[in-house]
């Protein structure tokens, strides 16, 4: 038989079944589309020899007045800046707390602080220490804690708990004083559920947050402690109360008493945290965390899990002129300003050089710089500034013109405020040419200056079009793309929904519950907007999804569509860089800046700028191969219906007869090094593939054709490199296949 084009349409369609996506792509990694044609992404490669600490979720990029280009970073932890090859820690401060006494247990890598006064630290919260002067007798030097950053692990009413990394304090006698500078909190890591009304946002505090681990795993049982039935094994006890209440991942357990080690008396599942279709209790692995959930501050008891959510730390990054405006969610409003002499070596505060936010709320779900009128607009904020108590997550304020530090609406300036109704919360907001978009959980509105005396003009353009997480949305051309929980949407004057090839892959494995880690950005280069998300059972961004609006064709009128597996937590477009930035978090490794002495699970952010090169180049310099792969549908042959005379009749007759692929002709526009191609057989839709006997065949530069064996009622490609140093982009394949019976 003669030779025969294999011609596939160009995007991922995995609405069908692998056999109904006729003529489509219906799987791909680390792949996109270009011309029609499917290729390997580029490479990217480390911007610093650091890891940053923590999860980076907010890039912004800027330029000052005299050319300079800056990024800042915003993690769950620091405010950092990237300037000309190097990281600046830029992180706000609270007030100095002084005479703080210091002590010491023999042989322990802890270290206590005690206050004479209200702290108001948390566990997991970063401090500076200054004006050292340790305990006498514990081996270690003033230097090892003067102006050095550590991680609080334990708090009580007076006094916090540090640790020292990985020196060990030997034979402490007397006490020793220091002064301690607390780093403005973020939030935490992951989005979560809490435990009940009296923690995190709705104004309460762990009391006693002392954490351990299991010793043994937990069952999802009438037992479910491994066969003990009423004990749970622990590394250590010690800080935990003698009755009480723990918390191991989402589930509540409560105990009547401790013994070595141990935690006796227990009832699993707690205040209705047992998994649903188990007698008691959620399995738990041998080493999960272990946290003590007995006492809050705050208003309530406990109650079930899942009906409070804590949103994960997140900031809100824009300029005024050349100076950053900075916003912790639900927290303050800070300012760092290029312009200042020395300015790398300046925190962000609320009182800069030249510049205030002394008078902004202290409460505020999101931010932005209006783009052409320069008002400062606080949404999701206090309805009487400075008490946070007043914060209704629908209210907007707006500072004056030109001063982001006035807000008393008056007959001469354009300060004002406006409620939001259809939601119960604003999510976020974003610039599109001459309005702001402003998404609700539930709504979008747009927000135009028109001048006195209402100064900005409110319309709801959409329901049920809700805002996944505030950094789920960008804008192209004034028009915006975002994910919602329930869809992905298109705003060009009006709101469509966007028809998605992948959307039952994406909506079946995203895991809404942690939205608000949903990072979306804009790759200008290759026309694609993509949203990095966390799949069910992740605690961070693992997958994510492309549109690539470019892509547009008789075949493609809208666009296509493309998925994989490759995670980022935030990305900047190639605007004042020429390449892309992004980052990606590994939560079982340490950062290494900022320094924090002995931190402990705070994970680290790797800094990259992407489409460069084939491969990932790492911190020092070694290369991660980028591995990519496209796979086709199932095809079969097909044939009409003959009739008496041998003349085509009737409906086509799909999968009636068995196929023999006998050879093909491979044909790659780009190909460095080897491209991996692979024939898989099926007799039935349903079963899985079947690898044929010959493959997979290594393709290179040089290869003219391939003899294959390849014999089924159902057959498809896959595309893929597995080494250093290959690219490779798809062109038309030539494949011999004929008739081969129907048995």
């Amino acid at each position: 038989m003669a030779l025969i084009d294999f011609n596939i349409k160009p995007g991922i369609d995995k609405q069908d079944t692998e056999v109904g996506a006729e003529n489509r792509w219906i799987d791909s990694d680390n792949s996109r589309f270009r011309y029609g044609l499917p290729e390997k992404v580029g490479g990217w490669s480390s911007l610093i020899s650091d890891s940053i600490v923590g999860v980076a979720r907010k890039q912004h990029a800027f330029v000052d007045l005299e050319g300079n280009r800056y990024v800042a970073i915003g993690t769950d932890k620091f405010l950092l800046l990237y300037f000309e090859g190097q990281l600046f820690d830029i992180t706000p401060v609270k007030a100095t707390i002084g005479s703080v006494v210091m002590s010491a247990q023999d042989a322990t890598k802890e270290v206590s602080l005690t206050f004479s006064s209200a702290h108001n630290l948390q566990s997991g919260d970063i401090i500076l220490l200054d004006s050292v002067t340790v305990p006498s007798g514990i081996g270690l030097t003033d230097a090892a804690f003067e102006d050095k950053l550590f991680q609080v692990t334990r708090v009580t009413s007076s006094l916090v708990a540090i640790v020292t990394g990985t020196q060990t304090t030997t034979g402490a006698a007397g006490s020793g004083a220091c002064s301690v500078i607390p780093y403005e909190p973020v939030g935490p890591s992951a989005q979560s559920y809490g435990y009940g009304f009296g923690i995190g946002q709705y104004g309460g505090t762990v009391q006693s947050p002392f954490t351990t681990t299991l010793n043994g795993a937990l069952l999802a049982d009438t037992n479910g402690t491994g066969g003990s039935g009423t004990v749970i094994n622990v590394t250590s006890n010690s800080g935990f109360p003698t009755t009480g209440t723990i918390a191991v991942g989402n589930e509540l357990i409560t105990y009547t008493g401790k013994g070595t080690n141990t935690l006796t008396g227990i009832t699993r599942g707690a205040f209705g945290t047992a998994t649903t279709g188990t007698s008691n209790g959620q399995a738990h692995s041998n080493g999960a965390t272990v946290t003590d959930a007995s006492n809050f501050t705050g208003f309530g008891n406990a109650v079930q899990a899942s009906q409070v959510i804590l949103e994960p730390g997140l900031w809100s990054l824009d300029n005024f002129g050349q100076v950053l405006v900075a916003t912790i969610a639900n927290g303050k409003t800070f300012t760092w300003n290029a312009g200042a002499a020395a300015p790398t070596t300046v925190r962000a505060a609320t009182n800069t050089s030249g510049f205030s936010t002394s008078s902004n709320p202290t409460a505020t779900r999101t931010t932005l710089i209006s783009p052409t009128t320069r008002h400062l607009i606080h949404l999701g904020t206090e309805t009487t500034i400075g008490d946070t108590a007043t914060q209704d997550d629908m209210f907007i304020r707006f500072s004056d013109q030109e001063n982001i530090n006035d807000y008393t609406a008056t007959a001469i300036n354009s300060a004002g405020d406006f409620r939001l109704q259809d939601g119960t919360k604003i999510v976020g907001a974003i610039k599109a040419k001459e309005t702001i978009l402003v998404f609700t959980d539930n709504a979008l509105y747009t927000m135009k200056f028109i001048g006195s005396p209402f100064t900005f003009g409110f319309e709801q353009v959409g329901t049920n079009c809700g805002l996944i997480g505030k950094n789920a949305v960008v804008e192209i051309d004034g028009n915006a793309f975002w994910m919602s929980a329930n869809g992905l949407f298109l705003f060009d004057g009006t709101v469509k929904s966007l028809p998605c090839t992948v959307e039952d892959f994406v909506y079946d494995n995203l895991d809404t519950t942690k939205g608000q880690q949903v990072a979306a950005g804009i790759n200008n280069l290759f026309t694609e907007v993509v949203w990095y998300y966390p799949t069910t059972g992740s605690n961070y961004n693992n997958a994510y999804v492309v549109f690539n609006y470019g892509e547009t064709g008789r075949n493609t009128p809208g666009g296509v569509w493309y998925t994989g597996t490759e995670a980022r937590t935030s990305w900047i477009d190639a605007v004042v860089y020429p390449q892309p930035y992004a980052t990606k978090f590994n939560s079982t490794s340490n950062g290494t800046f900022p320094a924090v002495v002995g931190q402990d699970g705070l994970g680290q952010t790797q800094f990259f700028e992407h489409e460069v090169g084939t491969d990932q180049i790492n911190q020092d310099g070694s290369t991660t191969t980028i591995t990519s792969f496209i796979k086709s549908f199932d095809f079969d042959l097909q044939a009409k219906q003959k009739d008496a005379q041998g003349r085509s009749s009737g409906p086509t007759i799909a999968g009636e007869s068995f196929l023999a692929l006998r050879r093909f002709v491979p044909d790659f526009k780009t190909l460095t090094g080897n491209a991996v191609v692979t024939l898989a057989i099926k007799r039935y839709p349903q079963q899985s593939d079947t690898v044929s006997s010959l493959s997979p065949f290594t393709i290179t530069s040089s290869t003219d054709k391939k003899d294959t064996r390849a014999r089924g009622r159902y057959l498809n490609v896959k595309i893929e490199n597995t080494s250093s140093g290959e690219e490779w982009r798809f062109g038309t394949f030539k494949i011999d296949v004929q008739p081969d019976g129907r048995r």
